[in-house]
């Protein structure tokens, strides 16, 4: 048997439990809308369950995530640098770094499951919640090992390194629970881990540790935030409508919107552009993810774009800036994240977020520079097509189902007809049919690559999650959120002033942190002083969220930059280049969102929902 034979088996074991997690976090909520209205009640404890699969999900998913490479850092670090000595040094530090972080994360952890044992707790069917709660511990360490056995190339002992960092960890962590240690000497390692290019979950989490130990506190109070947020009843929805967005994206859904949206504005540069701009906006708020965007539209969008007389570069600028966009759009995962987060209904931010999003557009269309022809022989364009009525309704009926998608994830909450979990099952179930049986178009195969790239996506993003709410938790207990809210107020003498250094504040975030990190650690820094200046909250998750879709354009935070730079094969510096003006007209749309709040606030309360 081969040395690696137990480790690719362990692999095929992590992919099969996240994506059967997936898959039952979809079929649960449907059975219970089926069940309800014939016996009145459904599955024991059916929420709780589905709750609970999200912290399968997440613990497992980012044990794929971190094989396939897609942990979250602030970017390559001293791990990229030339000098091969330096460049060794720094990837030990980065990855032996986070697999003793991740030892201590799961001393944390097991201290947390220990301390539920105890209390006998029930999930349903008589599986007690502590049982699932282990997987905590269980995540981390199988993390740590895989992390540092990246430190060495050589097969035989490579495990046996990651096995011995992780303990060190988790002894450590557990010796020193409870007790009082300095935290400058634990920050300069996170610093040191952070620059290397060590996975930002991990110095999240190291970093809420040292705070805890710095205070002489119980550790376990970052893993049970962690918990707290995994189980969050709204929380199952974000990987339930990424993995409809996935489902759209392996298969033909995009040819066929992008022919609907061709026939609608024409062939022509302005209707070209405009179709572009709006299908990279839709695809990104279903994906969840606008690097998915570039990937699934990038190779259909920029040969459009260039025979209707776009040049080739402002082309490829044009769909990396506008797969940005979207975010404010429903079912948008980030916009989901800021309603849990700020304890804001999710319908309402969903009406909130449609106006915004269609300004967003239009800035980006005519700041951007994109409208116009130049330089572009008339030989090259052929013979333009015009938008025609015939040509519209037979796109619309062939992407009929696609159409369709909005309404079943959209009105389905609105309505009331379903939970923010449910509806995305739905629309998750929904997607699935219609690509696999109306289109034919997906298969076993695909579906599975689609559960486990969910699951990795995720995964990676609701650790994150995990630890920066731990980090949160302590700063709302140290009650910096009042500090800041008397420091602003009497540094920034009006609301205008307030509303301009909060999005050139948030521009620099956008820059240097991942967006879901941003939502977990800011929103409730950032929340209480915007209120305190007269700003409604809806209106605030929407100046947030406009903002922040700039750091899909900056490096070193900045994805698209490095999606478009693969999929167009272009130098990352030319793509950087190329978006600075998308940048500025992002930046003016934010403003204009800032300054004229009826346009997040207006839909939701003709509506009766703010």
């Amino acid at each position: 048997m081969s040395a690696l034979e137990p480790m690719r088996r362990l692999t095929a074991f992590d992919e099969a439990l996240a994506s059967t997690a997936l898959a039952l976090m979809t079929l649960i909520p449907l059975v219970e809308i089926t069940l309800r209205p014939l016996h009145g009640k459904g599955i024991d404890n059916a929420p709780l369950l589905v709750q609970h699969l999200g912290l399968v999900l997440a613990m497992f998913g980012a044990v794929l995530a971190e094989r396939g490479g897609h942990l979250t850092t602030l970017g390559s670090g001293l791990s990229a640098a030339r000098n091969p000595g330096l460049r060794t040094a720094a990837l030990c530090l980065a990855k032996g770094g986070a697999a003793l972080l991740a030892g201590m994360l799961a001393a944390a952890s097991w201290a947390f499951v220990a301390s539920e044992v105890d209390a006998g707790r029930e999930l349903a069917y008589g599986l007690p919640v502590w049982g699932v709660q282990a997987l905590m511990p269980t995540g981390f360490l199988i993390l740590g090992v895989k992390l540092g056995s990246r430190c060495t190339p050589r097969l035989r002992v490579r495990h046996l390194v990651g096995a011995a960092l992780t303990t060190a960890g988790f002894l450590f962590a557990h010796h020193f629970d409870g007790g009082s240690l300095p935290l400058a000497p634990l920050v300069v390692f996170l610093l040191a881990v952070l620059l290397a290019g060590g996975p930002i979950f991990a110095v999240l989490g190291g970093l809420a540790l040292a705070l805890f130990w710095s205070e002489g506190q119980p550790i376990a109070s970052v893993p049970l935030s962690h918990y707290q947020i995994t189980v969050n009843p709204s929380l199952p929805a974000l990987p339930l409508f990424t993995l409809a967005g996935l489902v759209f994206a392996r298969s033909g859904a995009a040819g066929r919107l992008g022919r609907l949206f061709t026939a609608c504005f024409g062939g022509g540069t302005f209707g070209t552009v405009v179709a572009a701009a709006l299908l990279c906006s839709f695809f990104t708020a279903f994906t969840g993810g606008s690097g998915v965007t570039i990937l699934a539209l990038g190779g259909l969008l920029l040969p459009l774009l260039t025979q209707a007389g776009v040049p080739e570069r402002k082309g490829i600028s044009l769909v990396t800036s506008a797969s940005a966009l979207g975010v404010l759009l429903a079912p948008s995962v980030p916009l989901i994240m800021y309603a849990i987060i700020a304890r804001v209904p999710i319908n309402t931010m969903f009406l909130a977020g449609v106006v915004p999003a269609l300004v967003m557009v239009a800035a980006l269309l005519a700041v951007g520079g994109y409208l116009g022809r130049r330089n572009v022989p008339h030989t090259t364009m052929g013979e333009v097509p015009r938008a025609n009525l015939a040509a519209t309704l037979a796109a619309a009926w062939a992407a009929r189902w696609e159409i369709l998608a909005p309404l079943v994830a959209i009105g389905s909450l609105v309505s009331g007809v379903a939970t923010p979990t449910e509806s995305a099952a739905l629309t998750a179930a929904y997607a699935i049919l219609t690509q696999a049986l109306a289109h034919r178009e997906l298969d076993w195969a695909t579906l599975r690559r689609c559960l486990a790239d969910c699951a990795q996506v995720i995964g990676g993003v609701m650790l994150i999650l995990g630890m920066a709410l731990g980090l949160t938790n302590y700063l709302v207990d140290a009650g910096i959120p009042d500090a800041a809210v008397e420091w602003v107020q009497a540094t920034l003498p009006n609301k205008l002033a307030f509303l301009v250094a909060l999005n050139v504040f948030l521009f620099l975030a956008g820059a240097l942190m991942e967006i879901y990190a941003a939502i977990v650690v800011l929103v409730p820094l950032l929340l209480p002083v915007a209120i305190s200046y007269g700003i409604d909250p809806v209106h605030f998750g929407v100046i947030f969220l406009a903002v922040m879709e700039m750091g899909f354009l900056c490096p070193p935070a900045g994805m698209n930059i490095f999606f478009a730079s693969a999929m167009f094969a272009r130098p990352i510096r030319e793509i950087a280049v190329s978006v600075l003006p998308a940048l500025l007209a992002i930046f003016l749309g934010a403003l204009v969102i800032s300054w004229v709040p009826q346009l997040a606030t207006a839909l939701p309360a003709w509506a009766g929902l703010h």
